[in-house]
């Protein structure tokens, strides 16, 4: 095998279609543009999802949905994650340092999940009604 040898394989390249050369070739006359309309002449054609004047699909069909921009900086954690802590007073620090929430948090919120048995002390951390009473029961308290 010498470099000026080497070929393609057989069928792997195709010619270009040549259009508009004769009516022998196949793609005389209109050259596969068919007659008339806007996508026959040269230059002619419109914008994506351009229905012919029709009302487009994308605006026919009604808006739906919401993606919140403060999603990514609301935490939830559950009173076992709480129990499981050991530690007695609990800020967002602690529980970023901890891992419990991600780093970007900042506004984090106990929900009503688990048990707690230990008495714990909440430092700017909301917390749900029954979350609330639960840390109360227990003799902890929100601050």
């Amino acid at each position: 095998m010498q470099l000026n040898t080497i070929k393609a394989s057989a069928g792997a390249k195709r010619a270009r279609r040549r259009v508009g050369r004769g009516i022998g070739s196949g793609l005389g006359k209109t050259a596969g543009r068919g007659h008339k309309g806007q996508k026959s002449r040269a230059g002619g054609f419109h914008k994506v999802g351009f229905e012919g004047g029709q009302m487009p699909l994308q605006r026919r069909l009604p808006k739906r949905g919401f993606k919140s921009l403060t999603a990514a900086f609301n935490a939830e954690i559950t009173l076992t994650d709480l129990q499981r802590l050991g530690v007695d007073e609990i800020d967002v620090l602690t529980l970023k340092q901890s891992g419990m929430v991600n780093d970007k948090a900042k506004v984090v919120k106990v929900i009503k999940s688990g048990e707690l048995t230990r008495k714990i002390v909440l430092k700017g951390i909301g917390a749900t009604a029954g979350a609330k009473a639960a840390i109360e029961a227990a003799g902890g308290s929100i601050s």
